[in-house]
């Protein structure tokens, strides 16, 4: 049987000078590209006061990390989670409207005392299912509606 090299540590970015990396370092001289624009294009008082902050955006995007990634996947999550929040938000109202328009079963009156039933795995999972899709399952024939009739004494 071959055997094969497998690499290790594929998520640690190459070094070329010291500890500096590739894309640290190619953010450095666009960094230092733009100041030098700004250094020719500008008077000394204004160079200093847009220089500075052009040194801070760019030494704050090659050597900072948060949460142990580059800044810069930082800044992509936070614009990706205002365009598309994850939060999901379960609208009771509309299942419940679903659910009552689906069912075909007279309501049940409150003044009918419930007995209670032994629940089993089968008709726990069969009511999750009918709770998940929104009452379009229906559930066994069988052992839902057994369940339902003998769930109120008459």
């Amino acid at each position: 049987m071959k055997q094969f090299t497998v690499p290790q540590f594929i998520d640690v970015e190459d070094k070329i000078i010291g500890p500096i990396t590739v894309r640290q370092f190619i953010i450095i001289i666009i960094g230092g590209l733009f100041v030098f624009l700004e250094y020719k294009l500008s008077d000394f008082a204004l160079f200093l006061f847009i220089g500075i902050f052009t040194t801070a955006l760019f030494g704050i995007f090659a050597f900072a990390k948060i949460n142990g990634m580059p800044f810069h996947y930082f800044i992509l999550n936070i614009i990706q989670t205002f365009k598309k929040p994850n939060l999901r938000i379960w609208q009771r109202e509309s299942a419940v409207a679903l659910a009552v328009k689906n069912k075909k079963a007279e309501p049940l009156s409150d003044s009918r005392p419930v007995k209670k039933m032994p629940v089993t795995s089968s008709h726990l999972s069969d009511l999750s299912l009918i709770i998940d899709t929104g009452g379009v399952y229906a559930g066994e024939t069988t052992s839902t509606s057994n369940f339902f009739n003998n769930q109120y004494e008459k």
